[in-house]
């Protein structure tokens, strides 16, 4: 089962490691340091009680081991950007996909969006197919990064499907969303 949750203080070891390897270089930047994680954790945790939240950090996790990090930055427009980090050892396992789906149907339901965007590194292929199978749509290049975008679900697809009935949203489950898988 994936559940995606709040970060605590004793994941900055796990943050570490999501950040780091091949992770961080798709993501433009070099590994973060332990008091790196330790101080990112901190921020995350002390922005999740904001109102209103413009950032939705959330843990991804397996069986009780964080392996990565969702993202939902969002405007008073209704648009928001998805963004995810694995840990290499848990890629082509399904992680990203799900999480990515889990994401978007919080964002659709719980937090209200009507469109979302996200990319990814050109050598990074494997973003771009999790990307599509939880529906977004590839829209071009910019600046050297592969764009998506995914309005919400049409009726009757597999997202809208999801969107109905099939994940518990984070205020049933205290800050977790939970799905098989």
């Amino acid at each position: 089962m994936i559940v995606l949750r709040l970060l605590s203080a004793d994941d900055a070891p796990a943050v570490r490691r999501v950040y780091s390897g091949a992770a961080a270089t798709f993501l433009g930047r070099s590994a973060i340091t332990t008091q790196e994680a330790e101080e990112y954790v901190a921020r995350v945790r002390g922005r999740s009680g904001a109102d209103p939240v413009g950032q939705y950090v959330l843990g991804v996790d397996v069986a009780g081991d964080l392996v990565g990090i969702t993202k939902l930055g969002h405007r008073p427009d209704g648009h928001g950007r998805v963004s995810y980090a694995l840990r290499e050892d848990r890629w082509g396992q399904g992680h990203a996909t799900r999480a990515v789906e889990e994401l978007v149907t919080f964002a659709f339901t719980t937090v209200g969006l009507d469109s979302l965007g996200a990319k990814h590194h050109p050598g990074n292929p494997a973003s771009g197919r999790v990307l599509e199978k939880a529906g977004f749509k590839r829209v071009g290049v910019v600046n050297g990064m592969i764009e998506y975008r995914l309005l919400e679900a049409e009726p009757g697809t597999r997202l809208a499907e999801s969107l109905g009935d099939t994940l518990r949203i984070a205020a049933s489950r205290g800050g977790r969303l939970e799905s098989e898988g």
